[in-house]
């Protein structure tokens, strides 16, 4: 549609308005309805991204309405106060396109008054369905919308195309995906044992790599697990049932990191760099996947401060330091060594006891 669709200005409704009377706009009214529209213009910029319409293109629009669908304008004895239009119903639907009112006359029903005008108007030419559009800032326009019996039914979402492209080239850049477990204990043959035992259950793997204690952890490294994040937290989980505290670190698709932190096996708490990266998520579950301070200064040591310093969220992994460098900063953060090594490079760490199957 040539003419933008914008959003209501708030307005009570307190009854009929007093003193003022609603009309058929005809195309004698151009200058009246370029008054109004100027002053809306000046009231309600359009958003970023949508360029603002000539007054030539706006009346093309409105000459429309008057001719095929509905052009009301409301005046008072000062002149005019406001006006509605709606576009010629199709497969009767009609589309409302712009309500104004002028601030002197607003909180006293004009609104109401020509949405009804209008509505009684729509129903004439058999309108069954009334839509529009209002932007995403106008909070007083949107709950009055919703008033009248309006329900979003979708939205229309902008961007700059540098930041389109920036996004697509980062999500098109996919690296690898690995991971490690560290548990805190100094058990080595335990968790020997542990990584014989359960590892089969999971599926086929090449072999497992479990590194001596280093600042009270021992890093566990299993070719399968390593490479599949779900099966990485199912290890964790077992050795947390075992031994008490360990966590599950790495990076997925060379872009994102996540750490999953268990106690006596439970899950804790859960960080993802980017809450989003696998897909939209609600609000909630976006608050959870940041790192929570208190839990992981009560069981690594961290310090709060430097746990909401170092370990932020994102909407994408440009905003924030490499997952390589990330993750070698969450592991200082919590005293764990190693965590950006796959299995592969931890076959040739000093020390490093090979499980081969």
């Amino acid at each position: 549609m040539a003419e933008p669709d914008r959003p209501l200005p708030a307005d009570r409704p307190a009854g009929e308005p007093s003193g003022v009377r609603i009309r058929r706009a005809t195309e004698a009214d151009e200058p009246v309805a370029r008054e109004l529209w100027e002053e809306f213009e000046a009231e309600v910029p359009e958003p970023p991204g949508f360029a603002p319409e000539t007054w030539d293109e706006a009346w093309a629009d409105i000459r429309r309405h008057i001719r095929e669908g509905v052009a009301l304008l409301a005046e008072d004895d000062e002149g005019p106060v406001g006006h509605a239009w709606a576009a010629a119903p199709e497969h009767g639907r009609s589309h409302v396109t712009d309500v104004y009112v002028r601030p002197r006359a607003r909180r006293r029903g004009v609104a109401r008054a020509l949405l009804a005008e209008t509505a009684a108007a729509l129903r004439e030419l058999g309108v069954e369905w009334v839509s529009l559009d209002v932007v995403t800032s106008n909070k007083p326009a949107i709950a009055t919308w919703e008033r009248f019996g309006f329900v979003e039914i979708e939205k229309v979402m902008v961007t700059e195309l540098a930041t389109l492209e920036e996004r697509l080239g980062a999500a098109g850049a996919e690296g690898p995906t690995f991971g490690s477990v560290h548990a805190q204990t100094d058990d080595l043959a335990g968790v020997e044992r542990a990584l014989r035992t359960f590892v089969p259950r999971l599926g086929r793997s090449a072999g497992s790599v479990a590194v001596p204690p280093r600042n009270g952890w021992i890093a566990v490294y299993d070719e399968l697990c390593s490479r599949e994040p779900e099966l990485l937290r199912r290890l964790a989980r077992e050795f947390s049932d075992r031994f008490g505290v360990s966590i599950a670190v790495g990076i997925e698709a060379g872009q994102v990191v996540r750490y999953v932190l268990f106690d006596r096996g439970r899950m804790v708490d859960e960080y993802l760099s980017v809450p989003e990266f696998h897909g939209p998520l609600p609000p909630g579950d976006v608050i959870a996947l940041g790192a929570n301070p208190t839990l992981l200064q009560r069981l690594t040591g961290a310090e709060p401060a430097r746990v909401r310093a170092v370990a932020r969220t994102a909407a994408s992994p440009v905003e924030l330091p490499p997952a390589l460098e990330l993750v070698v900063q969450i592991g200082e953060l919590l005293g764990l060594s190693g965590v950006d090594l796959g299995y592969e490079e931890a076959l040739e760490l000093p020390g490093a006891l090979r499980i081969e199957r």
